[in-house]
């Protein structure tokens, strides 16, 4: 019970710091968004709370599965704090901030060719958006987005060089995925298959897709809004961080499809070795 309620504590704790960190560590932030961050963050540590106390998951996947969970967690982490320390110091007077913003630049640039997600974020911008934000977005865009791809590689070689899930201990699949239902009809193996190829291919595509749509419906939806850092730290984080996390869940879900298919034929030569010996006898 203790080691439960502390590790509830701590994975909150964690979470709560992580939506309160931008305003945090940014300058002039206005008392009305410090409100809103606070009210955040604490629904942030109470839904993390109760769904890590609790024995059984109710919404969080693969709970039991480490270190799927933690490789998101430190991800998203590690992508708003490097745009919230960047952003925190604009003029380059912090040299941690300076280090971190030529690092972006040289990967926002990098990622900066046609077709590629981050110039399709940077043509997302308006015409008479200004210099500073064009390249202030690109460089988020170029951090965010090389994050997330450290993460998904990693995750990937987990996979398949250390044969996550399986690797410490025995994988559920009924407590690691509480939102999807066994009974709903037709086979496991073809519905997490299904549920694989869908979660990958939106995930590779919604990088591409975001900024189409966000220019598209530019009447609604004003880009020139991520002047304000803590609406470009969110905005970055979620177009990069998202489309990654749903391919590391179509890679899990397709690999406990494997797992399921490899018990499945297991089986099925078992009983039928065993039915031959029978026969023979």
């Amino acid at each position: 019970m203790f080691t439960r309620v502390t590790g509830a504590a701590l994975r909150a704790i964690l979470m709560a710091f992580l939506v309160a960190m931008p305003s945090l560590l940014l300058p002039n932030v206005s008392t009305d968004t410090s409100q809103i961050t606070v009210l955040v963050a604490l629904l942030a540590f109470l839904m993390v709370f109760i769904e890590y106390y609790s024995q059984y998951p109710s919404i969080i996947e693969f709970r039991y599965a480490s270190p799927f969970n933690r490789l998101r967690f430190l991800a998203l982490f590690v992508i708003v704090t490097l745009l919230s320390v960047i952003l925190a110091s604009p003029t380059g007077s912090n040299p941690m901030a300076n280090t971190l913003t030529q690092l972006g630049t040289a990967w926002g640039t990098a990622l900066d060719f046609p077709f590629s997600p981050v110039r399709l974020v940077v043509l997302m911008m308006p015409e008479y958006a200004s210099a500073e934000l064009i390249s202030s977005v690109r460089t988020s865009a170029g951090i965010a987005y090389m994050v997330s791809l450290v993460a998904l590689f990693v995750f990937v070689t987990m996979v398949r060089l250390l044969g996550w899930p399986t690797r410490n201990r025995a994988f559920n699949v009924w407590i690691n995925l509480p939102l999807f239902d066994p009974t709903a009809g037709g086979d496991v193996v073809h519905r997490l298959k299904r549920d694989a190829g869908l979660n990958i291919v939106l995930g590779i595509l919604l990088p591409f897709l975001i900024p189409a749509i966000v220019k598209a419906a530019s009447s609604f939806i004003d880009p020139i809004s991520m002047q304000n850092p803590q609406t470009l730290i969110w905005t970055m984080t979620a177009w990069a961080f998202l489309p990654a996390s749903m391919i590391m869940r179509g890679i899990a879900m397709g690999r406990i499809a494997e797992l399921i298919e490899e018990k499945r034929n297991r089986a099925y030569s078992e009983a039928e070795k065993s039915g031959l010996q029978t026969a023979s006898a």
